[in-house]
C-alpha cells in the first residue's frame, strides 16, 4: 500500500513510504530468519535520495508532513482537509468473487441448499502486483487532475473499496469530483471507541466449548480482525506456547507484523498472526504525539488489548490486579488467532480514512471476522446512514466472506441513539452479567452502608474515622486548597492524626475528569500510615455509575451522594468539639470495612445498561426510522475483566496492571466476535448471515431466572428507573452460545440483497454506483428494509396492511415445526403455514400478514417463534412503529 505521495508543486515533490519491517508467518523459519525486506523510507528532493532507519522514519514524516502542511497551507483562504476519494471502477474483491454460501433458486416453498465453492477470479487477496497498478492509477489521476498544485495522497485503497484518501483544499477536492472517473469525494471524519467469569456466565466449558473438542480447540484455525488502539504482545493472553497443543498456522491468512522500537522481531507467534498501524490522517492533522500514540501496533491505550482478549484471548490465564486474585481469564474462542490493525490512539481517538484504510488491509490479509469497539462521532449526512466509507467498505467485506461485528455505541439510553446502522453489520447491545463485586462498611452505630471497591476488609476491626480536611496541617486551609478534602497531597495532612486510622475523602467530578485520581489518594493515605481510605461521594455528583477499581489497602467507595450523606451525618454527630474554641478534641466515629475481593452471583441478569444505544435505527439525519432492527442482540459489557496493556492509560486506577474491569458496548462486541469465530469453526460454509441468524434466532428475551430481560432508563440511578427490555434496547435478545451452533434452521441474505435493499431508498441510484461502482438498472427489482431476509421484522409505518416473507434453510436434520406468535399492540397479524416439516437443505417460504387495527404512532412489539420436535426453537422478534388502520 502506497501510504503517503504528494506533490510540492512544479519545483520539487516528495514521495513518503510509511515503513516497517514485517515478519512473514512461516513455521519454517526463526524469528531471526523471519524478517522480510525492509522497506525503507526514501526521500526524493530533485533526484536525491536518502535510506533512513526504520526508528526515525516517523519523526521525518511527522516533519515533511509539517512541511507539506505549511506549503500547502500558506496561501490566503486555503484550509486543506482529508478527503476520501472513490473510483467508479470496482475493488479488487469485486473480483476476487464472493467467498459466502450461495443458495440456488427453484420452488418458492421449499428449495435444496446448493453449497458452492467460492469464485476465483484472475486477482487473489495477496496479489501485490494489482495493489500497485491500482495506487499508480490513483497517483496518475491525482498528476492529472491537481497539475502542479500541491496535494499528499495518504492511501490508496484497492480491495474492497477503489478510491484513496488525500490532504487537498476543498477547491481541489471540487476538481476532483467533477472528474468522470472519480465517483465520491467526502471529508474524513472522526470515530471514537466507544474476563474471568463470562465464559461460564455463557455457558462456554460445559456447551459451546465441549462441541468445539473443549478449549483447546475452540475458534482453532480462525482469525480475528481487530480495527482498534493496537495490542500488547507480551501479554500471555497472547502468547503461544503455553499448551502443549501448538497453534497451528492459518494458511488462508497473509498478514505481516510491523516491527518497530515498541513492538520488535517477536512480537507476532502462531496466536498474534498479524499487527500493522494506520494513522496517516491523524499525522497530516499535526495531533499525532508519538510518545503517547506509539507509531507501531503497540497498544498505548489498553483498549484494544482488552477487546482482542475478550474475543480470542488464551485459556487459563491467572488474574491478578493490586496484589490480588480475582480468577482465570479467557477468551470467548481461546484458540482463534489474533490480527491487529490499529487506527485509533489514546490521545485523539481516530479517523475515518485510518480505520477504512485498516479494514480495507484486514480483508485482504485473509482475516474471517472483523471486531469494531468503535463508532463515528457523528450521525453519517446524506440520503441514507448506511451510505459512509466505513458502512461500505464493510459491506464489500461482507461480499468476502468476512463477518463483521460492530459495538452499537456508548450513547444510550435514548431512542434513536444506535451508531451502527446497516444490516450487513451485526450491531451489539451491552448488558450485565450475574458476577457483582459489593463492598460494605458497618458503622459504629451497626448502620450497614453499600460501596464499591475491589478492596481488602479490615477483618472486622472498628477504626477511627477522621475526615481529610479535619487533619490538615498547620499550613494548609481548604481557603488555600479548594480540593484538599480529596487526598492528593500527603504533604497537606498532619500525619499523627491520619496514622492508623479511616481517612475520609472527597470523590468529586475532578476524579471523573481525570484531574483527580484514587491511586494518589491511596498513595497519600499509605504515605500517611492510615489503615484505609473511605471515599465519600461529593453532592455534586449525581448519579455517576462507577465501576469497581482496585485498592491496595482496605478501602471503599460510597457511589451514592445520598448514603454519603448518611456517612457524614453519623461522624459529625460523633464528634467532640471544645464549647469554647469549638476545636475538635475526639474523633468519635468508628467503622468497619467489609472489603470487596469476593464476588457474588446471585444478581438477576442479564441487564441492559443505561448506555448501551438504543434502537430504533436511524435512517438519516432527519431521524426517519429505518426498517432494520438494531441492536441485533446484546452480550455481556459491564465490568468485564479482560488484559490490559502494560502502559494503558484509558482508565488510570489500572495504569501499570495487566488486566483491567471495564464496560461499554466495547466490551460487548468482542464477545460476539469470539463466539462467530466458534460457529465458523462449526460450520465453515456459513456465509456471514448466517451466522447473524444463528446467533439472533437462539438468543433469549429472558433473564436467567425465566422473567424478562429488564433495561435501565435513565443515567441517574438506573436501577430505580428500569423496564422489561423491547427489540429497540436488546435486538432478539441475550446471546446463547451453545444454541447458536445448532441453530436449526437460518435466514441467509447475499450481496445482492443488500444491494437491492440500498437501490430501494429514494434517490440512492447515484450513489450506490459511486460506492460500489454497480448499476441499480442491473436488479430487476429492489426491495424495503422489512423485506430483507433478516431474523427479524421491523415495519416503521404499517399504513393498513402489509405482507411480509421470510424464508429459512434447514442446516440440522429432518424435522417439524410449529409456528406460533404475538402481536404487536394494535396489530392483528396471521403466519403461514402453521406447521412444515423440512429435512436438511431445504428452503421453507413463511408468510406474516399484517394489519392495523388502530392508529397509533407508539412502538409496540411482538414475536415468532418456530418450535420445531427436535428441540430446536427459532426466535424472531417483531416491531411496528406507525400503525394507521384506515
Amino acid at each position: 500500500m502506497i501510504v503517503a505521495s504528494g506533490s510540492f508543486g512544479d519545483s520539487k515533490s516528495i514521495k513518503l513510504t510509511l515503513t516497517t519491517i514485517y515478519i512473514k508467518m512461516d513455521p519454517t523459519v526463526d524469528d531471526d530468519d523471519a524478517i522480510g525486506p525492509t522497506r525503507s523510507l526514501s526521500l526524493w528532493f530533485e533526484n536525491e535520495i536518502m535510506e533512513i532507519s526504520i526508528y526515525w522514519v516517523h519523526l521525518l514524516v511527522v516533519l515533511c508532513l509539517g512541511m507539506f502542511m505549511k506549503s500547502l497551507c500558506h496561501d490566503e483562504n486555503t484550509d486543506a482537509n482529508v478527503y476520501i476519494v472513490t473510483l467508479r471502477q470496482a475493488p479488487a474483491a469485486h473480483y476476487y468473487g464472493e467467498l459466502r454460501s450461495d443458495f440456488t433458486h427453484g420452488s418458492p416453498s421449499s428449495e435444496r441448499l446448493n453449497i458452492h465453492k467460492p469464485r476465483f477470479r484472475n486477482t487473489s487477496r495477496t496479489d501485490r502486483r494489482y495493489s500497485s497498478h491500482i495506487a499508480q492509477v490513483h497517483d496518475s489521476l491525482l498528476k492529472r487532475v491537481l497539475r502542479g498544485e500541491k496535494y499528499l495522497k495518504l492511501y490508496s485503497y484497492h480491495y474492497l473499496i477503489n478510491g484513496f484518501a488525500v490532504l487537498v483544499t476543498p477547491l481541489q477536492a471540487d476538481k476532483l469530483s467533477r472528474r468522470s472517473e472519480v465517483a465520491n469525494v467526502i471529508l474524513d471524519f472522526s470515530v471514537k471507541t466507544a474476563t474471568t467469569h463470562t465464559p461460564q456466565f455463557l455457558g462456554l466449558p460445559n456447551g459451546a466449548w465441549i462441541q468445539e473438542g473443549g478449549f483447546e480447540y475452540a475458534g482453532e484455525g480462525i482469525v480475528i480482525g481487530f480495527v482498534d488502539t493496537g495490542i500488547d504482545p507480551t501479554h500471555p493472553s497472547f502468547a503461544d506456547d503455553i499448551s502443549e497443543h501448538p497453534y497451528p498456522v492459518p494458511a488462508h491468512f497473509s498478514g505481516i507484523c510491523e516491527v518497530t522500537r515498541e513492538f520488535p522481531s517477536g512480537s507476532c507467534n502462531r496466536k498474534l498472526v498479524g499487527a500493522r498501524h494506520f494513522a496517516a490522517s491523524a499525522i497530516t492533522r499535526g495531533i499525532f504525539n508519538s510518545t503517547q500514540d506509539y507509531a507501531s501496533p503497540f497498544d498505548g491505550d489498553g483498549h484494544g488489548t482488552h477487546t482482542a482478549s475478550v474475543a480470542a484471548g488464551n485459556h487459563g490465564v491467572p488474574v491478578v490486579v493490586a496484589g490480588h486474585h480475582f480468577g482465570n481469564a479467557s477468551g470467548m474462542a481461546p484458540r482463534s488467532h489474533i490480527a491487529v490493525y490499529k487506527a485509533l490512539y489514546r490521545s485523539f481517538g481516530g479517523f475515518a480514512a485510518d480505520v477504512v484504510a485498516a479494514i480495507d488491509q484486514a480483508a485482504q490479509d485473509g482475516v474471517d471476522i472483523i471486531s469494531l469497539s468503535i463508532t463515528p462521532n457523528r450521525r453519517p449526512p446524506g440520503i441514507a446512514t448506511f451510505f459512509n466509507p466505513i458502512d461500505m467498505a464493510l459491506l464489500s467485506a461482507v461480499k468476502a466472506g468476512i463477518f463483521a461485528v460492530q459495538a452499537a455505541g456508548n450513547t444510550g439510553p435514548s431512542p434513536k441513539s444506535m451508531s451502527s446502522f446497516s444490516p450487513w453489520i451485526y450491531t451489539v447491545g451491552a448488558v450485565s452479567h450475574d458476577r457483582v463485586y459489593s463492598n460494605s462498611m458497618v458503622l459504629g452505630n451497626n448502620l450497614t452502608i453499600n460501596g464499591a471497591g475491589l478492596a481488602p476488609g479490615t477483618d472486622g476491626t472498628m477504626y477511627t474515622l477522621i475526615l481529610a480536611t479535619h487533619a490538615l496541617n498547620n499550613e494548609t486551609t481548604t481557603v488555600k486548597d479548594m480540593y484538599v478534602g480529596e487526598c492528593q497531597d500527603s504533604s497537606r495532612f498532619n500525619q499523627d492524626l491520619v496514622q492508623g486510622n479511616l481517612l475520609m475523602c472527597s470523590y468529586s467530578i475532578r476524579f471523573v475528569l481525570g484531574l483527580s485520581t484514587i491511586k494518589q489518594a491511596l498513595q497519600t493515605a499509605k504515605n500517611l500510615s492510615a489503615t484505609g481510605v473511605v471515599f465519600y461521594m461529593d453532592p455534586f455528583v449525581i448519579g455517576f455509575q462507577l465501576n469497581p477499581v482496585p485498592l491496595q489497602m482496605p478501602g471503599i467507595i460510597i457511589p451514592s451522594s445520598d448514603i454519603s450523606k448518611v456517612l457524614l451525618q453519623y461522624y459529625n454527630s460523633s464528634l467532640e468539639r471544645d464549647e469554647l474554641t469549638k476545636k475538635i478534641i475526639k474523633f468519635g466515629a468508628v467503622a468497619s470495612i467489609c472489603g470487596g475481593l469476593k464476588a457474588n452471583y446471585s444478581n438477576a441478569a442479564p441487564k441492559v445498561m443505561y448506555y448501551s444505544a438504543r434502537g430504533p435505527d436511524p435512517e438519516d439525519g432527519f431521524l426517519d426510522d429505518a426498517d432494520i432492527m438494531k441492536p441485533n442482540l446484546v452480550a455481556p459489557g459491564n465490568s468485564i475483566w479482560a488484559a490490559w496493556s502494560s502502559v494503558g492509560t484509558d482508565s488510570v486506577e489500572f495504569q501499570g496492571e495487566n488486566f483491567a474491569m471495564m464496560s461499554g458496548t466495547s466490551m460487548a462486541a468482542p464477545h460476539v466476535a469470539g463466539l462467530a469465530a466458534l460457529i465458523k469453526q462449526n460450520f465453515p460454509s456459513f456465509s456471514p448471515s448466517a451466522i447473524a441468524s444463528a446467533l439472533s434466532t437462539t438468543a433469549s428475551p429472558h433473564e436467567k431466572n425465566g422473567g424478562p430481560i429488564m433495561a435501565q432508563r435513565a443515567y441517574a440511578n438506573p436501577d430505580l428507573n428500569q423496564s422489561p427490555a423491547t427489540p429497540f434496547d436488546m435486538g432478539s435478545g441475550f446471546v446463547n452460545a451453545t444454541a447458536a451452533l445448532n441453530p436449526g434452521l437460518i435466514f441467509d441474505s447475499s450481496y445482492d440483497d443488500y444491494m437491492m435493499f440500498l437501490c430501494g431508498i429514494n434517490g440512492s441510484a447515484p450513489v450506490v454506483l459511486n460506492y460500489t461502482g454497480q448499476n441499480c438498472w442491473v436488479y430487476n427489482y429492489t426491495v424495503g428494509g422489512a423485506d430483507l431476509n433478516l431474523p427479524s421484522i421491523m415495519i416503521a409505518k404499517l399504513n393498513q396492511s402489509k405482507t411480509i416473507q421470510r424464508s429459512v434453510i434447514n442446516v440440522a436434520g429432518n424435522e417439524t415445526y410449529t409456528v406460533g406468535w404475538t402481536a404487536p399492540y394494535g396489530v392483528s397479524m396471521k403466519v403461514v403455514p402453521l406447521h412444515f416439516s423440512t429435512v436438511y437443505g431445504e428452503r421453507q417460504v413463511l408468510s406474516v400478514y399484517l394489519n392495523a387495527t388502530t392508529n397509533s404512532s407508539v412502538a409496540s412489539f411482538g414475536r415468532i417463534g418456530l418450535f420445531g420436535n427436535q428441540g430446536h426453537i427459532v426466535n424472531i422478534p417483531l416491531s411496528v412503529i406507525v400503525k394507521m388502520s384506515h
